[in-house]
């Protein structure tokens, strides 16, 4: 009797402790799954803000550079001289000329990180950018038609832009 209950107790103790066991191994494993959970959240919760304000800082150099060009049209509205109108218009493509770079460097940003569809969004903007502020040349040249050309590359600008903000918002919607 006495060696069955020594048998009883070994099988019992042999099974408290691969239960034990058995159990460990299932709590690190559920703890390792929680972390690495955990990691790929907070880790999707970066890449979110870091898009969102590079999203952010690019919809806020576009405005500024908007507001730029349609000071264009003020000068046609509000200078009579056709000399100090080319001089204004001048003025203008030096100061879109510094905010060109921030414009391009926020692209840039963006198209490193992503999604593709925004970053192509954002590089079709600053494409839209470049030829707006290139077609400023002839008007402040006084070159015939410019004007008109002028618009229409400023239409082009205020499409791009619209189109990335939609992007944009659909990428974040996304996320």
């Amino acid at each position: 009797m006495a060696d069955t209950a020594v048998l009883v107790a070994a099988l019992t103790g042999g099974t408290a402790v691969l239960a034990s066991w058995v159990t460990s191994r299932g709590n690190a494993k559920a703890a390792k799954v929680q972390a690495e959970t955990a990691v790929q959240v907070q880790q999707r919760v970066q890449v979110r803000e870091i898009r969102r304000t590079a999203y952010l800082a690019l919809i806020e150099q576009a405005h500024a550079m908007g507001e730029t060009y349609w000071r264009v049209g003020d000068a046609y509205m509000q200078v009579d001289d056709e000399e100090a109108l080319r001089a204004r218009v001048e003025q203008i493509r030096v100061d879109l000329r510094d905010g060109f770079a921030p414009l391009m460097r926020c692209v840039r940003v963006i198209v490193l990180e992503g999604p593709q569809e925004v970053g192509e969004s954002a590089e079709a903007l600053l494409k839209a950018a470049s030829t707006c502020n290139s077609s400023l040349w002839p008007v402040s040249r006084g070159e015939p038609d410019a004007r008109q050309l002028y618009d229409e590359a400023h239409q082009v600008f205020r499409t791009r832009l619209d189109a990335f903000i939609g992007a944009a918002h659909a990428a974040m919607n996304r996320e």
